[in-house]
């Protein structure tokens, strides 16, 4: 795969690209990451990227002709072909107004071979890169950034890390929040390891088994992986039913789950 980055501020990147699993990837050979300078696309003097919007208002708007031609100058197929899938490229515009990015985006984002990430700034970007230039608008969460540089970081570490061979034991990727296994999904529950399967991830202990005077549940420690699995899988509905209920809507629930949860919501009511 490639990430290209479009920005007006290079030299950000010299530190999040530089550890952890992009680096990783990048020494591997499974990824390269360009980031690219949108200043050396303008044509004054002053190497102006933005100016003001029509119909007034404050703040200054990105000016579209340095990004189409730092585009043009990529070579990427078509806006029709990457929207009909005809090449496996995304031109992304990170933007407030954007998407929500989750994890099934990351996911989609994983199986291309190039994507463009550009990062906004100011009060925007002029429409034309959104309606004619860009695949997809995505946004990070429901508030304000200056611009869409840590967007980019973070999308491009959420994506870089589920390309095959990225990470040590591939099956982990499987078992995080957020994360649906199409199989888990199609056989309505959790597998025997109980990956989150849409929920909250699971909590976890490691040594020592008693710290502080607080011990590790006694489920993890019994060997009994039936009963782990149990375990692992009412503690990640109650976390999921406490912190984001909203993901409960879409998840796979056995029977089971069903039970569990609405003992948890009766006992709620008791107590309120």
């Amino acid at each position: 795969m490639k990430a290209d980055i479009v920005t007006i501020f290079p030299d950000f990147f010299r530190g999040p690209l530089d550890y952890g699993i992009t680096r990783r990837v990048q020494e591997l050979g499974l990824a390269t990451i360009q980031v690219h300078d949108l200043r050396e696309f303008t044509h004054d003097r002053h190497r102006t990227v933005d100016d003001r919007p029509f119909g007034g208002g404050e703040g200054m708007v990105l000016k579209p002709e340095p990004l189409f031609e730092c585009l043009k100058s990529m070579q990427l197929g078509s806006r029709e072909d990457r929207l009909a899938g005809n090449v496996k490229q995304s031109v992304v515009l990170l933007s407030a107004q954007g998407q929500r990015f989750t994890q099934k985006a990351a996911s989609e984002l994983a199986l291309l071979d190039r994507i463009v990430f550009i990062c906004g700034r100011y009060e925007g970007v002029d429409e034309r890169v959104a309606e004619h230039l860009a695949d997809r608008e995505l946004s990070i969460g429901d508030y304000v950034l200056s611009g869409g540089e840590i967007a980019a970081a973070v999308i491009v570490e959420a994506v870089m890390r589920l390309l095959p061979g990225a990470v040590g034991n591939e099956a982990s990727t499987l078992q995080e929040s957020f994360t649906v296994d199409p199989k888990v999904r199609a056989s309505g529950g959790a597998d025997s390891t109980c990956g989150s399967n849409g929920l909250l991830d699971y909590p976890h202990y490691t040594r020592p088994a008693e710290f502080l005077g607080i011990a590790v549940p006694v489920e993890l420690m019994s060997g009994n992986h039936e009963e782990i699995r149990r375990w692992r899988r009412q503690r990640a509905l109650e976390k999921t039913l406490r912190n984001r209920p909203d993901l409960l809507d879409g998840a796979a629930l056995s029977e089971e789950d069903k039970k569990f949860l609405a003992a948890i919501r009766d006992d709620n009511k008791d107590r309120g």
